[in-house]
């Protein structure tokens, strides 16, 4: 309801449209696609990055010392070191003393006899006068 205004004032109504909008589907037209597909060689230019794996096998033959931890993989420059290690059998030959043998030397005494037979020689000598008996040769040649 208006408002009275006073009786020397005009009024003037002011009045407002409000619009509403909706929506629907029309169809106005259909479309039709075909595909065609065709191949073209370009060259693909790119670099590409990796590493080769060369190996080396190299002998070393070094023996541990007892409690000596395994050596571990490891790099030196662009190099990576795996130790190869493997248990062997090792038989040792000792020298073991098993036992003494001690011998003790015990001077003994005990009485001995047995009839032995023994030469003795005995030489006589007698002075015989120059001239008479065999000659000095011959003396010697009878004492050997």
């Amino acid at each position: 309801m208006p408002e009275r205004a006073p009786p020397d004032e005009v009024v003037i109504p002011l009045a407002e449209e409000t619009v509403a909008v909706s929506k629907r589907e029309v169809e106005t037209g259909r479309v039709q696609v075909a595909l065609t597909t065709e191949t073209q060689t370009v060259i693909a230019r790119e670099t590409l990055r990796g590493r080769r794996v060369e190996v080396e096998r190299v002998p070393v033959g070094r023996t541990l010392a007892e409690g000596e931890a395994a050596p571990v993989p490891h790099e030196e420059g662009d190099t990576l070191i795996i130790p190869v290690v493997e248990e062997t059998a090792l038989v040792v030959k000792r020298l073991v003393i098993r036992e003494e043998v001690r011998l003790r030397f015990v001077p003994t005494e005990r009485p001995f006899e047995q009839a032995v037979d023994v030469r003795r020689q005995q030489a006589t000598v007698e002075r015989v006068p120059p001239g008479t008996g065999p000659s000095k040769a011959q003396a010697e040649r009878g004492r050997r």
